[in-house]
């Protein structure tokens, strides 16, 4: 446990960054999730139709430094990638 009044508040800070920072990575995580079964389900508008959100998602992890600026692209790219393929397969 901290003793001194500066780590006692470091662990105050601590402990409320890390519910926003897993707050924001799991909104990512479940429209990405939401994104993968629609496309499984052959559901290629309504998965192209959250990507807006899952974009925003993501940018918004990393302009507050939840995830890296090159995942967040990796992810984004990915997702992308994945139902335009399954829509090309369509």
């Amino acid at each position: 446990m901290p003793i001194t009044a500066s780590a006692k508040k470091a662990l105050r800070q601590t402990k409320r960054r890390r519910v926003a920072n897993v707050r924001s990575l799991t909104k990512v995580k479940t429209i990405a999730k939401e994104v993968r079964f629609l496309t499984q389900g052959k559901k290629f508008t309504e998965a192209k139709a959250l990507l807006p959100r899952l974009y925003k998602a993501i940018d918004k992890a990393a302009k507050e430094n939840v995830i890296k600026k090159n995942t967040a692209s990796r992810k984004k790219s990915r997702i992308t990638v994945l139902i335009n393929k399954a829509a090309a397969q369509k």
